[in-house]
């Protein structure tokens, strides 16, 4: 099977630009730094979801299917652009929560309410209670007669892994064109679906480019489980002979601080960094932390100055408006 073969609709602008970041690469004092926009993606403000969601609704599409249900936490860019991308399908959004209720609706949230969607709040950060909830909704929606279509959180799954091994395809054709040869990725890594994707792109190009992902939330063992079970499924799905070994899949778990969602002080001065060398914002929550992670790695000398490094900028502007507070102090 090709990726061609799999049901798709159009919702990203693609491809997205590859910039060379040449005051931030200053700034650090290390490889060359390219950023991806993946921000531009246009669904929704932009993000990585966009690419996902192309093949996961191509898939509700195929099968007739009336609503969508996702999962995320309370500032999620994946529940954000789900609602968006199902309003222009025509289709309803159901959106399930985890976290505290805020005392005003900003970010992400609010977004989720503008798009119409139906919002569940769960205060739980037990995975499968949350996932318990968005059965038994599935379920009462189909003894209603709907057809419901359940989307896992990050839109992470071999669906969302194939779009991002469709964009490594797209990274590669941009660096030819270029004449630029990639040394490695760094791209902030919770769910798994973006790194998949990436991954198994670079892998079965035999790119030699090293794909490094940076947790945003969970512990290494964790994302990495995650990571090596979708690219066991999109190859599967895909019939292809190859497998990815577990050892071979790199996450930091480093700069994550007190738990997923909560903005580290090296988040919050990577963000301004961005800001004040390339006029390009990251978010609190996700990749803030990934630009953490990178400028970390380049302080411990993993980088060679004669390297090219893309950092995958995917998106999450929305949160900034929910952490002013504590982005105003500095």
């Amino acid at each position: 099977m090709q990726l061609g073969d799999l049901p798709r609709v159009n919702l990203a602008h693609l491809p997205t630009p590859l910039e060379f970041a040449p005051r931030l690469t200053e700034y650090l004092r290390g490889p060359k730094i390219w950023i991806k926009r993946d921000d531009l993606t246009g669904l929704a403000i932009g993000g990585n979801k966009a690419r996902k969601l192309e093949f996961l609704l191509g898939q509700a599409q195929s099968q007739g299917c009336d609503v969508v249900i996702t999962v995320g936490a309370v500032q999620s860019n994946h529940a954000r652009m789900t609602a968006a991308a199902a309003r222009k399908l025509g289709l309803e959004a159901i959106v399930v929560l985890n976290g505290d209720v805020p005392g005003e609706r900003q970010g992400n949230l609010l977004l989720d309410h503008i798009f119409g969607a139906e919002v569940r709040v769960i205060q739980t950060d037990e995975e499968y209670v949350l996932m318990g909830v968005v059965e038994d909704m599935a379920r009462q929606l189909r003894r209603d007669g709907r057809k419901p279509y359940v989307i896992p959180r990050g839109g992470s799954n071999a669906f969302g892994a194939a779009a991002y091994m469709e964009a490594a395809l797209e990274l590669l054709g941009q660096a030819n064109a270029l004449s630029l040869r990639i040394d490695a990725i760094v791209h902030t890594s919770t769910s798994g679906g973006t790194q998949s994707g990436l991954y198994a792109g670079t892998k079965l190009t035999q790119s030699g480019v090293q794909v490094v992902g940076i947790s945003a939330g969970p512990p290494r063992e964790t994302v990495v489980k995650r990571v090596v079970g979708i690219v066991t499924e999109l190859v599967e799905m895909l019939r292809l002979e190859w497998r990815p070994h577990p050892d071979d899949v790199i996450v930091y778990d480093d700069y994550i601080g007190e738990r997923y969602g909560i903005p580290t002080k090296e988040c919050l001065d990577a963000i301004r960094v961005a800001a004040r060398t390339e006029g390009i914002l990251l978010d609190p929550v996700y990749t803030g932390k990934g630009m953490a992670g990178l400028m970390g790695l380049i302080a411990q000398e993993r980088f060679r100055s004669d390297q090219n490094v893309v950092f995958w900028h995917t998106g999450g502007q929305p949160a900034l408006f929910a952490h002013a507070a504590v982005l105003q102090e500095g």
